[in-house]
Formats: C-alpha cells, structure tokens, sequence
C-alpha cells in the first residue's frame, strides 16, 4: 500500500478514489482511499484543523467529521492522529488520511469501491484564509519588533529578526483567523529581546502590525503551495509574493491563491499575563 496521494495543495476540493480499507473506529469508522482532496490536521502540530465534507456513491454518502492523519505499518498495525507511534519517515510505515464517520459503515463502503469525495467548501475557505492570515501576521510581527533585538536571533523569510520562530509555543487556526502564543520568558531575554520597551509601546507595535497588513492586503500578492511530490508526506512550502520580497514558509495547509481575496487583515496583541504575548487575528474576506 502507498502513501495517500493528496490534492489540497492545488485547492481541489473535490475528487474520485477508490476505498483501500475501512477501519472500525471509537462511534463510528475510518476510511483510506487511494487519493484524497481532504486536508488532514496534522498530528504533530494541529494548528489547522482538518477538511470536513462527504463521501459519495451510488446516490449515497457519509458524513467525514474531521480528516486526520493515520499511519499503518508493514506488520499491520494501524493508528491515527496523536495515537501514531512513529515519526514521519520511519521505515516499514506508510502514510494515510484517514475520513472518519459516525455509526456503522454502510454496506456499499467496503474495499474497492469507487467513491466521490467532497470537501465542505466553505469551512476550506475560511480556513485558508486563517492560515494564510496566520503567517502574514508572524511575518508583519517579526517586522514591527525588529528593533527589540540586542542579538542576533536569526532571520525569518522576509529578513527581519524571527521572533516567530523563537518564541511561538502555539498556534491555532480557525475559520477567519489564527491566534498565537509567545513565550516572554528568561531565554528570550538571555537570546537579547527587550520585552520591557515590547510591554511599554505594545499599543505602538500593534499598530505597526496592522498598517503593514493593510499594506500587503491592498498589493493583491499571488499566494501558492510548492509540493515536491503529490503524497501526504511529500514536502510542501508556502509562497507569497509581497511587495518585498517573495516569502516560503515550510507548511502542511491550505492558503488562499491571491491576497485579493482579503477585505483586511488586523490583530491585536495582549500582555494581560507579562510573560505571554497573545497575537489575535482576524480576517475578513473580500466576498464579506
């Protein structure tokens, strides 16, 4: 059996497949098909979560709550989501997506059957453009407290300092929006960030953050997924040409094709706990 041959990254959200196996499951049941246009949450770092929709045939379908990962090995054991034993790569396992169900399988859902598949499109949209949000925001944030660093922290796709990628412990987007969470603790400090002058001009920065976003929403900047390959764990990177330069983010999701399809994008930033910036975002769609 091979890895689940994926095609979200182009923005599909419909396809045909057939059924390779139906696993029974808590409430209900698992499906694994050969190809699939559903984005599953990702296991080791949920931040999207994963597509919903149906699963067609012969007049008929099932509800999928939430796609998610799951792995089976050479020796037949099967798992999904945290439940997986194993990381990515390790030999003897093969990578799937797996489409859960409640209740008792139907009697046409077996092995081999060829099915339609569609993703509740509506809740992709709005969740591509939570992701995409997301990571305009980090960029926009990293941007708007450059000047805080006394060290060099190492540079974020745009160049500036990535305060992104050492301090966020997590991220969590929804439909229209993300929120995030950045530890101010000793270590950012001892890396050379200021968080005294952060907690002073917090009210300046948001700001920053938010002009900077209007700024790149009005430059209607194509926005992609690069893949290296169509499977579920085939590598796959965000790309977004901004006015500055075109940024690439290693990432799992779904994103919009155009920042145009963006009415604004703003955050707000909390320090309500002195050792926790809480980065809100929100985004409106261009159709709103």
């Amino acid at each position: 059996m091979s890895d689940t041959l994926v095609t979200f990254p182009n923005g599909t959200t419909e396809g045909h497949a057939t059924v390779l196996a139906v696993h029974e499951a808590e409430n209900g049941g698992v499906v694994i098909v050969d190809r699939t246009p559903f984005h599953p949450v990702d296991h080791t770092w949920p931040d999207q979560p994963g597509d919903r929709g149906t699963i067609t045939a012969s007049g008929e379908s099932i509800a999928v709550t939430e796609a998610v990962m799951a792995a089976l090995s050479d020796d037949g054991v099967f798992a999904t989501g945290a439940a997986i034993p194993v990381r990515r790569g390790t030999e003897g396992w093969t990578w799937q997506v797996a489409h859960p169900f409640e209740g008792a399988a139907p009697s046409w859902l077996v092995a081999g059957a060829e099915v339609d598949l569609r993703v509740d499109a509506a809740l992709r949209a709005a969740l591509s453009r939570g992701h995409t949000a997301c990571h305009l925001a980090s960029l926009a944030l990293d941007l708007a407290l450059a000047d805080l660093w006394r060290k060099d922290p190492g540079s974020d796709p745009l160049g500036s300092p990535d305060f992104e990628a050492r301090a966020n412990q997590t991220s969590r987007i929804h439909e229209d929006g993300s929120v995030d969470e950045y530890r101010l603790g000793k270590s950012l400090r001892k890396a050379g960030f200021d968080t005294e002058t952060l907690t002073a001009t917090l009210a300046e920065r948001q700001q920053h953050v938010n002009d900077t976003l209007a700024r790149w929403v009005a430059s209607a900047a194509t926005s992609r997924i690069d893949t290296d390959g169509p499977s579920i764990v085939d590598r796959r990177q965000w790309r977004c040409a901004l006015p500055e330069r075109e940024v690439a983010f290693l990432c799992g999701g779904t994103h919009v094709a155009s920042l145009a399809e963006f009415a604004e994008i703003t955050v707000s930033l909390d320090l309500s706990d002195p050792q926790l910036l809480v980065m809100t975002t929100t985004a409106r769609g261009a159709s709103a």
